[in-house]
């Protein structure tokens, strides 16, 4: 069915400002939370904040890039946009749930649809004791960080760290180390979707080492643990050919 109530969110960017209100103008506007698809305008970024604001509402969301790179985005057109809806493809996405601990025993939950990282803090390299399901796979990680993605988050920080990129459908996540030191060849992991994967600090004051997923940050964490949330589906629409999956495999061949 082609979409009538279409809700329109746009990133702050004048260029992504322009186009919003060139589309209101010619669709119209609609409450978010009474329409049948959401329309955001704006880059990678602006997209992943529009699904954790909009995650309540079980709307699916077209992307259309009035950003830079633009990876979970359509193109921008003006034309035939109701039309482009109809026919749009949609992708499940399950984010992953962080538990930070902090040094002074705050507990902070997170959702991040791309990755949950690990970075140090200070000047010296972290240290990290890294268990999967309860059992301790590596007694200490000497590097910069470590992070772990969902399929739709390999391509981002997880790919600029030498981690693979993983096929959407595929029920994996990858635990990727970030500049490791020690061991210096470790190329990290790839773990099943059902997986928790629990982060230990070592040595956390004089090592600090912050938290972060999707860009909101906890700082000075002693602990860290990480799953995918089933629960949680983020419904993202793509033009027939240019889905994730598409993209996904075009982005290793260049």
């Amino acid at each position: 069915m082609t979409p009538q109530r279409i809700g329109f969110v746009a990133s702050s960017a004048p260029v992504a400002q322009e186009a919003l209100v060139a589309m209101e103008a010619r669709y119209g506007q609609c409450p978010l939370p009474e329409a049948e698809v959401i329309v955001a305008l704006g880059g990678d970024g602006f997209m992943l904040q529009t699904l954790h604001e909009t995650q309540s509402l079980d709307i699916p969301v077209y992307g259309m890039n009035r950003g830079t790179v633009g990876f979970l985005m359509n193109g921008y057109a003006g034309d035939g946009l109701r039309e482009r809806l109809a026919e749009a493809e949609e992708e499940i996405l399950n984010p992953l749930v962080m538990t930070a601990v902090t040094e002074a025993g705050e507990v902070f939950h997170r959702i991040a649809i791309n990755e949950v990282s690990l970075l140090r803090a200070g000047p010296q390299a972290a240290w990290l004791k890294i268990s999967v399901d309860g059992k301790v796979r590596m007694e200490e990680l000497v590097c910069d960080g470590a992070l772990v993605c969902t399929p739709a988050g390999s391509t981002a920080y997880n790919y600029s760290a030498h981690g693979p990129i993983l096929p959407i459908g595929a029920d994996v996540l990858a635990l990727t180390a970030i500049a490791p030191f020690r061991p210096r060849r470790w190329r990290g992991a790839l773990l099943p979707k059902t997986a928790t994967v629990r982060f230990d600090v070592i040595d956390a004051r004089k090592r600090p080492v912050m938290a972060d997923a999707d860009g909101r940050s906890v700082r000075d964490v002693v602990s860290v643990e990480v799953r995918s949330e089933p629960a949680i589906r983020h419904r993202l629409l793509f033009d027939p050919g240019h889905g994730l999956e598409e993209r996904l495999i075009r982005e290793q061949f260049v």
